[in-house]
């Protein structure tokens, strides 16, 4: 089963859980705001997707906190591991192994065709 991580007010999990209940494939949703991402899940999303995909400069987190986009990869995992709505969302991680970040429906509909 595909694991949806993300908080149930931003848009585009919204879409991307729209996606999946229209398209009839089962998924489990993982609360970011509850849920706290260990050091080692954090590394198997970078093994599949570089921090650039992953950390998230556009959201209102990273306005709020005043950070740089000037950060390096370092600092942007430290923050990752104290603040989970730095993240990209959603992330789903599908069974093949997979990670798809971010709501793009060409994408989710080829892979779950």
């Amino acid at each position: 089963m595909i694991k949806v991580y993300g908080i149930t007010t931003c848009g585009s999990v919204k879409k991307a859980i729209a996606f999946f209940k229209t398209k009839v494939v089962p998924y489990t949703f993982v609360d970011l705001k509850s849920t706290q991402i260990s050091e080692a899940k954090l590394q198997e999303w970078l093994s599949c997707q570089p921090m650039s995909v992953i950390f998230n400069t556009k959201g209102t987190k990273f306005k709020t906190l005043g950070l740089s986009k000037e950060m390096d990869d370092a600092e942007k995992r430290g923050w990752l591991l104290r603040e989970q709505l730095l993240f990209k969302r959603p992330i789903v991680e599908c069974e093949d192994g997979a990670l798809l970040v971010g709501f793009d429906e060409e994408v989710y509909a080829k892979k779950f065709a």
